[in-house]
């Protein structure tokens, strides 16, 4: 392990995004996983002066104590890119999510070409999207033509992953990226994005976890197309985010409380998981069951409930990833640490390398 050292200073934040910008030279966005995926680097990011380590993923034990609670999200990765016609007009379609009655949020690539009614093509299937509204920020309702385990038959044949755009894959995802965009904990399908965190697991990793004391369990939140969405405009004050469905089960609430009862620490593994869990927590701490959608945008000044430590990528300049991981373990450490990580050459986003974040008050 190597360690350089962190002068952590008070800072007055606004709300510009200006304070969320820092240099990345695309040569750190990694474009392939580390292999094995336990080999990928892990920065541990501590609470106050103390120091920056360097470590490898394989060294999370190190990191964990007897009691505490490793929490990862278990959604999987559907094809969600779809590529359709209305009438001679391509019309590139990602899906978001589902809504309660069997339609789908989408983004749209040529929205300005659809109008409400129209029925979209996909060459190569019999399946059919009709538009049942359009939107004013790009995108639109869909129902298909199909449900159920006759809609994923028609995704499997018509869709593709939708790759972050900043992994360059010219001709499009591959066989390899099938499985490589996919957590040991995948179980329930609905995300158009992988919880990346979580792609660092391997069998070896989780069991070495389990025979510390550390108990594990997992919730759902489905991953939308809107985390690949950029803040616009200089006030991220203005900026909404998109929703996204989850699910936490009566029996995991009651693990995380009791875990917290006893003086154990939740250890939210990626920021798909915080999110959902801060969600369900009242002003007390308490988690509660939860199925529904969330839209929570946590940024500096923001208070956590129910999250004592944080496993998660490294995330992109002005993105709201980066002001999330601000708020939870401070600016001035955020933006030193990542610096650090640019110097040193660790990999950053999907497919890159992770930090441990201990939080303010770890």
């Amino acid at each position: 392990m190597t360690v350089c050292p962190v002068r952590v200073k008070a800072a007055t934040m606004n709300d510009s995004i200006a304070d969320f910008d820092f240099h990345l030279p695309d040569s750190a966005i990694a474009h392939e996983p580390a292999r094995p995926r336990d080999s990928a680097r892990l920065l541990h990011v501590p609470a106050g002066e103390e120091t920056l380590g360097d470590l490898r993923i394989r060294d999370l034990p190190s990191l964990l104590r007897k009691g505490d609670l490793l929490l990862a999200n278990d959604t999987s990765v559907i094809p969600a890119q779809l590529h359709g016609l209305r009438g001679e007009a391509k019309i590139g379609i990602t899906l978001d999510r589902i809504l309660p009655d069997g339609t789908w949020h989408a983004l749209i690539r040529n929205a300005r070409r659809l109008h409400d009614g129209d029925i979209i093509t996909f060459p190569g299937t019999d399946g059919t999207a009709q538009v049942v509204k359009r939107d004013a920020e790009g995108g639109a309702t869909l129902r298909f033509s199909t449900e159920g385990p006759a809609f994923d038959a028609f995704l499997r044949t018509a869709g593709a992953l939708a790759l972050p755009p900043y992994i360059h894959r010219p001709n499009g995802p591959t066989e390899q990226d099938s499985q490589d965009y996919r957590t040991i904990f995948a179980e329930h399908e609905g995300a158009v994005a992988a919880p990346t965190a979580g792609l660092h697991f391997t069998p070896e990793l989780l069991s070495a976890i389990d025979d510390m004391g550390v108990r594990r369990a997992t919730l759902t939140l489905h991953v939308g197309a809107g985390t690949f969405l950029p803040v616009r405009g200089d006030d991220i004050s203005s900026h909404t985010m998109h929703a996204e469905r989850g699910y936490i089960s009566a029996e995991t609430a009651d693990i995380i409380n009791e875990t917290r009862r006893n003086g154990g620490r939740v250890v939210a593994v990626g920021t798909t998981t915080l999110r959902l869990l801060e969600s369900a927590a009242d002003e007390s701490g308490m988690v509660h069951p939860f199925a529904g959608e969330t839209s929570i945008f946590i940024r500096p000044g923001y208070r956590f409930r129910a999250t004592d430590a944080l496993m998660t990528n490294f995330h992109l300049p002005k993105s709201t990833l980066f002001m999330l991981v601000c708020a939870f373990a401070g600016t001035v450490l955020m933006r030193e640490a990542y610096r650090h990580a640019v110097e040193t050459g660790y990999r950053f986003y999907s497919y890159g390398d992770g930090c441990f974040l201990d939080g303010l008050t770890a």
